[in-house]
């Protein structure tokens, strides 16, 4: 069966008396190319275990298994399982668990899983879940890669670098995390139904934590009170919405303190930056300054 075939599809699913859910964010894939170019983008190889969320109907897991030792799919609509019993029951590397990815221990479904092997993620994730399922996937620090196709003003978001639009509080989290690669576009005529909106596909390879950050839920704090009001400077942003002790004034002199100037604004600020500022105001709050 092609599983990227739209007569084939729609056969299927009339098959199983399946019904596309707007609120679960389905869209499968009707080009073949997607999904194999997916797979070979994530890395998957001998020795992979790979985590997909979201199977569909299992065109992405096909090709995946192809090339790695292990798949694991977790689905969340159980009127998809018995579809995919059927287009996936000649791959023996497979496996589908149903469920919430948002409601699994990550480090325990790896334990179990993956042992052995090198775990990372490759998914088409519902535009929906995007950006709490990638914070998750990364804060558990189980993989060694994450390849998404994903909306793509979030993968924009990514992979943003200072001093432009697209930079943000989640540019910071992902880049703290992980290395972001966009790789390629998908456009909506690749999907059935046909989304609103232009995909793309991002990879991101985990590294060590910036050495720099020594107190990572203050360095996680001041970044998020730096993006509360992007259009305002810094300092204004920090003194509406760092939960802090200090005085407008003194997180002005923290601010300088590192070198930047007064009026800077937040999307300015790299992480080497914003782990410097997260310093100064501690040590403000401690009166080392």
């Amino acid at each position: 069966m092609d599983l990227c075939n739209v007569n084939e599809i729609k056969a299927l699913l009339a098959r199983h008396g399946f019904h596309f859910s707007k609120s679960m964010g389905q869209n499968f894939l009707i080009q073949s190319w997607v999904p194999r170019e997916i797979a070979k983008a994530s890395g998957a190889g001998p020795g992979a275990g790979v985590l997909e969320i979201g199977p569909g109907i299992g065109p992405l897991t096909r090709e995946l298994s192809l090339l790695a030792d292990r798949v694991v799919a977790v689905e969340l609509d159980r009127a998809l399982l018995p579809i995919l019993s059927e287009t996936l029951a000649d791959r023996k590397n497979v496996e589908i668990v149903p469920g919430d990815i948002m409601k699994l221990d990550l480090p325990t479904l790896v334990q179990e899983k993956f042992s052995g092997l090198r775990a990372m993620v490759c998914a088409n994730l519902p535009y929906n879940i995007t950006t709490p399922v990638l914070t998750a996937l990364l804060e558990s620090g189980c993989f060694s890669a994450i390849t998404v196709m994903i909306q793509r003003e979030v993968a924009l978001r990514i992979c943003a670098v200072p001093g432009t639009p697209d930079y943000g509080a989640f540019s910071v989290l992902c880049q703290y995390y992980a290395r972001p690669e966009l790789l390629f576009d998908v456009t909506p005529q690749c999907f059935l139904p046909p989304p609103k909106v232009t995909s793309s596909v991002v990879r991101l390879t985990s590294h060590p934590a910036p050495t720099q950050v020594d107190d990572r839920e203050h360095f996680f704090q001041v970044v998020r009170a730096a993006f509360a009001q992007r259009r305002k400077t810094l300092v204004n942003s920090l003194d509406a919405a760092l939960n802090s002790p200090l005085k407008k004034e003194e997180i002005a002199r923290a601010v300088v303190c590192c070198h930047f100037p007064e009026n800077i604004r937040g999307e300015r600020l790299s992480i080497e930056d914003f782990a410097a500022l997260s310093k100064a105001l501690r040590r403000y709050e401690a009166g080392l300054l």
